[in-house]
């Protein structure tokens, strides 16, 4: 068994448009949607058909291919200033993953590149994407190799949410490194329910299944007891959002993960592309956090007028470096992350 190769790709791009893995419908059914103009993908970004902040900017990046040949389609001469409208309608479906401006300011570098305002951008635009999304798998590759260099004396892995392939154009970054360090042996996979959208529970165990990775779910609220019996040594996560001196924002429940890790012991591993680098963002509490509808945590009965039951429902946290051991990128490796510490990566 080849535990290091994976064989999910929840973004598929054809001749007839973008067809992406409805992760909403997972693990009960494997459907792919395709879309072929900017506004579909934009809903499939923003209703968390196609999550992960890898995912999404690769997702963009091809939603603005889709969004050029519609606009040069309708207008030869003036269709820079429609294709910008069509990128703020990508930037405002998900405002946390900083993947998704990163791709989209690569578009426009390619965009502002053609001397030619009549020029077709179809092509260009096209090469540009794909090359985003085999550049992210190349990169995952090398961030496992990475990060399974700390985990050789580990027996116990903890990881929360989805980071693998489902999350990135393929492999994966937190769980691209769990893969790695498994494929070496004696690993014991372990991976939280992630509530209240389960990507733990409907996205990663799925994901490990069907690449016939063993592993064990548990409950959120069981992570610091499992800490406690001494069965794993490193938490494994991956960020939507990473700040200049290493403030990581990451899926709802990472930053409990690191003080209950702090406190007993065990390791914090940060595991995502330079893309995620926010490296305009000084520290976490400059980080916008989504926050979703609270409906995804009341029951029907307290959704009601009469009800006077609200709910909070924010989606991402943020974990300051001083609580993470290493941040791992395709670039290099910062341990003990700050300001300075982060800076290296730039060299």
């Amino acid at each position: 068994m080849n535990s290091a190769v994976d064989t999910v790709r929840p973004l598929v791009w054809t001749s007839s448009g973008l067809e992406v893995l409805d992760q909403r419908r997972l693990p009960f059914e494997v459907v792919y949607n395709t879309y072929q103009n900017v506004h579909q993908v934009a809903e499939a970004i923003a209703t968390m058909q196609v999550r992960g902040a890898p995912a999404i900017g690769i997702a963009a990046a091809y939603g603005v291919v889709l969004a050029g040949h519609d606009r040069f389609a309708k207008d030869s001469l003036s269709w820079r200033e429609g294709l910008e409208t069509d990128m703020g309608v990508l930037a405002a479906s998900r405002p946390t993953a900083v993947n998704l401006f990163w791709a989209l300011d690569r578009m426009r570098s390619v965009i502002a590149g053609l001397s030619d305002s009549a020029q077709n951008p179809q092509q260009v635009l096209e090469q540009e994407a794909i090359a985003i999304h085999a550049a992210d798998i190349e990169g995952n590759f090398m961030m496992g190799r990475l990060g399974a260099r700390y985990l050789q004396n580990a027996s116990g892995l903890l990881t929360h949410c989805n980071t693998g392939s489902l999350a990135t154009g393929g492999y994966g970054t937190a769980l691209g490194v769990i893969r790695s360090a498994v494929s070496e042996g004696g690993k014991a996979v372990y991976a939280t329910e992630t509530r209240p959208w389960s990507q733990g529970a409907r996205l990663t165990i799925w994901e490990l299944n069907q690449d016939r990775i063993p592993a064990t779910l548990i409950a959120d609220s069981a992570a610091a007891f499992l800490m406690q019996s001494g069965r794993i040594q490193w938490v494994i996560v991956g960020a939507d959002r990473i700040a200049a001196n290493g403030d990581t924002a990451n899926k709802i429940g990472t930053y409990a993960l690191s003080v209950a890790a702090r406190y007993h012991g065990v390791k914090m591993m940060v595991v995502a592309p330079m893309s995620t680098i926010d490296w305009k963002t000084v520290s976490g509490q400059e980080i916008h956090i989504e926050e979703r509808d609270g409906g995804e945590l009341l029951s029907e009965s307290f959704r009601g007028n009469g009800s006077v039951i609200d709910a909070w429902n924010p989606v991402f946290d943020v974990t300051p470096a001083g609580l993470i051991d290493v941040i791992v990128t395709e670039k290099g490796v910062v341990e003990n992350p700050g300001i300075e510490s982060m800076k290296s990566l730039l060299n």
